[in-house]
């Protein structure tokens, strides 16, 4: 049992899968409605072109060597390994029925050991029937989590950063998750441009009134080859420094749900593509500086949530 005053994934995979478990990242090359003009060009402005994928569908003999190479690396470091076979790059149900039919497939000879669960990343406006029935169906051999960017719960702060879904998108997406028996994990960015110390409040409402299981929240990262590279060499933006990132983080992890996993508290890149926040701070340490706020506080996770008891 943690003793941390919010919930973590690694407890909750260990009670869930009874060992270690590791993600491996694997790449399908697949893309997104708002950079081929489905919706717009240019993707996300915090979104790096070449940091989510490769925009060229890999067969399926590269994804089994991607998953080969990777179940390899971690049983160098455990024997034994669960493994989360984790489609990363870009949005992995935008794709026809039959290519996400044939990237599945890759998964069925590793199932259920080691791979133990499929987390496939995608957006709430990319989520047909036909891929809901196709997960729903792996879902019954093997954990299929669905990983959803809500990033801020405001639509004028997601047309303006390019995302081009609405929050209500975000909502509808998760109910069908839910109803297909699907796990869901939601995703949210603080200090993302015009989106205050409030925005990270309101955001964790909605993704505690969504009911999504996990979340994964970091603070925005200044990257390479984005539009906010652009306006941060302008000096149009700023980002969060430690201290105001972990306040607001605390405000957000007030507002979660009690039993939602945290499965992501800050974010990272390599220093080569990331232009800012430049922190010296270890991912662990803003984990044990957010504890020491909320203790410091005298809450917990959950403690502003709107169905919180208190006492």
């Amino acid at each position: 049992m943690s003793s941390l005053p919010f919930r973590t994934l690694a407890p909750y995979l260990r009670e869930s899968f009874g060992r270690p478990v590791y993600r491996v990242a694997l790449d399908a090359g697949s893309t997104c409605p708002n950079r081929d003009g489905t919706k717009g060009f240019g993707g996300c402005h915090y979104c790096d072109v070449e940091g989510s994928g490769t925009g060229a569908l890999a067969e399926g003999s590269a994804l089994t060597r991607q998953l080969e190479a990777g179940i390899a690396r971690v049983r160098r470091r455990d024997p034994n390994p669960g493994v989360i076979a984790y489609f990363q790059s870009y949005t992995g149900t935008y794709v026809d029925d039959t290519r996400l039919a044939e990237t599945l497939a890759v998964v069925e000879p590793f199932c259920p050991d080691p791979v133990v669960a499929v987390s496939v990343a995608t957006r709430p406006d990319t989520l047909p029937d036909s891929a809901l029935a196709r997960l729903s169906a792996l879902a019954q051999r093997i954990p299929v989590w669905v990983e959803l960017g809500l990033e801020a719960a405001d639509d004028a702060i997601l047309t303006a950063i390019n995302r081009l879904h609405t929050v209500e998108e975000f909502l509808e997406a998760t109910r069908r998750t839910r109803a297909a028996g699907l796990t869901t994990v939601g995703h949210a960015i603080l200090g993302l441009p015009g989106d205050g110390r409030d925005g990270a409040r309101r955001t964790a409402e909605v993704l505690a009134e969504s009911g999504v299981e996990g979340v994964k929240v970091h603070q925005m990262m200044v990257l390479e080859k984005t539009v906010l590279a652009t306006r941060w060499r302008r000096g149009e933006i700023s980002v969060l420094d430690p201290e105001t990132y972990v306040s607001w983080l605390a405000d957000f992890v007030e507002r979660l749900a009690p039993e939602q996993v945290l499965h992501r508290l800050t974010g990272d890149a390599p220093l080569e593509k990331r232009l800012a926040p430049r922190w010296s701070v270890h991912k662990s340490e803003i984990r044990e500086r957010l504890a020491a706020e909320l203790e410091g506080r005298g809450t917990r996770q959950g403690q502003r949530h709107s169905n919180a008891v208190e006492g």
